[in-house]
């Protein structure tokens, strides 16, 4: 069977996706989330922290929420459902470090849960910091000329 052949036989197998549900689900549950945490911001706000301190806190209030969900198995429930909606917010960064904690615990302290902690959101990081190391590089050598 050559890989063109195989490649018709998946797609005549697989079941086409309902994007649409998918985004619309992704857009609620996403919104939801993003809805909570603005509702966190004003009720820190209203016990007197200052914005800055409030949206610290909003970040370690979902934080916390979403490592404790993914601990109990809820948050991977709701993440099939909802997709993208539960990975852009900041919880599916936590959700990406407490999954893989959980699935090699059973390796030991050091080398599962300490080994793996990085396996998913490593790359995010390295990533993450060397773009924004590259713009603001570029963004100094604009303003520079």
């Amino acid at each position: 069977m050559t890989n063109q052949d195989y490649g018709k036989l998946v797609n005549e197998k697989s079941k086409p996706s309902p994007m649409g549900k998918n985004m619309v689900w992704a857009f609620l549950v996403g919104g939801a989330i993003c809805t909570l945490g603005q509702g966190l911001l004003n009720l820190f706000q209203n016990y007197g922290l200052d914005k800055e301190k409030a949206g610290t806190a909003v970040s370690v209030t979902l934080i916390f929420a979403a490592a404790l969900l993914t601990g109990l198995g809820v948050f991977d429930k709701l993440a099939k459902r909802a997709g993208a909606g539960t990975l852009v917010p900041i919880t599916g960064f936590a959700n990406a470090m407490v999954s893989p904690a959980l699935e090699f615990k059973s390796e030991g302290l050091i080398t599962g849960t300490a080994a793996k902690l990085f396996t998913v959101a490593g790359p995010v990081l390295v990533f993450g910091i060397s773009a924004s190391v590259i713009y603001g590089l570029i963004l100094c050598l604009l303003k520079a000329f």
